[in-house]
């Protein structure tokens, strides 16, 4: 099968394969953080009082940490749904576990929908609450590092920035469907019966997103290199020894690089809005209107982002995306805080372009720190510890500092103070990795050798390709 690796600079047509891979990365990441940001929405809005209703009586302040920190919960279990999923695949096959995985999250998100209050059930239902987090975590593990590394393996050389900006666009997207779902029920209806039952809406419709997933998935689903996909994932598990004997700077690099990142991008998916609403007095639909704008921005400046790594380079872009984040942080608590809207989202968007610029290159500039024989588990690993480290529990913290001092520019300290630390690890990843090869001929061949069997699978899938085009 030809990759892309070893394509010459220069103008560059994509074909219908690396069009196809695209789609498939983009598809997947998108759903599954549609399902992760309308729990983070509600979280933000409703969960503390009809979930942990006596403490949301008793403290609100408290309440809203708690139901923060249902949402970071689940990232603990990223790394080990990864682990997992890696060896049902050796055992099952990769194309069952996918589809697990998929139905797994969705499922997860429909039942919590469903799922009864305190009122209701009593204790059981913030119980029940986080294993069903728990449950979608689990889920999610592997999912980026797949796709992350199929758009940049089989991208052109001189567009491995670009190419993985594609499965980085999946997070602004799934939080401007989730955002516009959320503002749409908040505009028609009151706000005693998004309480009651509108919020679950959006939870519920997770259905026909599985659906679609499932769809758009099996289109693709003979493309060789999905199937190659499909079949590698089995490293995820695999070489993990390997990796911490060897490779445990490049883990921890990978981790810090990832952590100021994802802390600032949780405030931008969620925990803007609840200020704004619950501390600022704002309407709840002009916080989630200068959400979405500032999804729009996320998403231009990630493209961006990507783009100028291929041509600026990817530790550069990094760090003109951290300085960005560093020097913002603390100013733009003072544009928030006059709670009109225009302004709001303005403070947002700024801190968008330095989200951008610090996630657009991650998929390439992590492909490029490993080396072959680790690269899936090295990238899945540093990718979850970056985000158990970073957004897990970011606006938790957020709100532990806005109950502690009541000043809100305290949290901007807390994120400039992050992005310090990770200015400083990717400002240690060597530059000269820039366009490396990634031998991703090599590690295919030596595959098919360890593993003769799928040399039939990704034979016929190829034989299928051609007849189709």
């Amino acid at each position: 099968m030809a990759h892309a690796d070893t394509a010459p600079a220069g103008r560059h047509e994509m074909s219908h394969e690396e069009r196809k891979v695209l789609a498939g990365t983009l598809v997947g990441t998108t759903i599954e953080w549609y399902d992760f940001f309308i729990y983070a929405q509600a979280a933000a809005f409703v969960l503390a009082p009809l979930y942990f209703a006596p403490l949301s009586e008793e403290n609100a302040g408290l309440a809203q940490v708690v139901a923060w920190a249902s949402l970071g919960i689940s990232f603990l279990f990223r790394p080990l749904g990864a682990v997992v999923a890696g060896h049902l695949g050796d055992k099952y096959g990769r194309k069952i576990v996918l589809v697990l995985t998929l139905v797994g999250m969705g499922a997860a998100t429909m039942l919590i929908g469903l799922l009864p209050t305190y009122a209701a059930i009593g204790v059981w239902a913030p119980i029940f609450l986080v294993l069903l987090r728990i449950m979608q975590g689990f889920s999610a593990g592997g999912e980026w590092g797949g796709a992350a590394l199929m758009s940049v393996e089989h991208a052109p050389r001189h567009k491995r920035g670009l190419f993985g900006a594609y499965p980085q666009i999946g997070v602004p997207l799934g939080m401007l469907l989730a955002t516009t779902f959320m503002f749409a029920l908040t505009s028609m209806m009151s706000p005693e019966d998004f309480q009651a039952w509108g919020w679950r809406i959006p939870f519920l419709s997770s259905v026909a997103l599985i659906v679609v997933g499932y769809l758009i998935r099996k289109t693709v689903d003979e493309s060789p290199v999905f199937k190659e996909m499909q079949l590698r994932k089995k490293e995820s598990s695999a070489p993990l020894g390997q990796l911490f004997k060897h490779n445990s700077k490049q883990v921890t690099l990978a981790a810090l690089i990832f952590a100021a990142n994802n802390a600032a991008g949780y405030l931008v998916i969620a925990f803007f809005a609840s200020y704004g609403a619950k501390s600022l007095g704002m309407d709840r639909s002009a916080t989630l209107i200068a959400s979405l704008i500032g999804g729009v921005g996320w998403l231009v400046f990630t493209m961006l982002g990507g783009w100028m790594s291929d041509r600026a380079g990817r530790v550069r872009t990094f760090q003109i995306g951290y300085a960005v984040i560093i020097a913002w942080s603390v100013p733009m608590w003072f544009l928030l805080d006059t709670g009109i809207t225009w302004i709001f989202a303005a403070a947002i968007v700024v801190l968008t372009v330095g989200l951008g610029l610090s996630y657009g290159p991650q998929s390439a500039l992590y492909a490029e720190m490993f080396p072959a024989k680790v690269r899936y588990s090295g990238v899945s690993i540093g990718y979850a510890f970056g985000s158990i480290i970073g957004g897990a529990f970011a606006p938790m913290i957020a709100q532990l500092l806005l109950n502690e001092t009541g000043i809100s520019w305290t949290i901007g300290v807390y994120i400039s103070a992050l992005a310090i630390i990770s200015l400083v690890a990717v400002s240690m990843v060597p530059k000269s990795i820039q366009g490396i090869d990634l031998h991703v001929q090599d590690v295919h061949r030596d595959y098919l050798a360890e593993h003769p069997e799928a040399a039939e699978i990704l034979t016929a899938a190829e034989s299928a390709e051609k007849r189709r085009d």
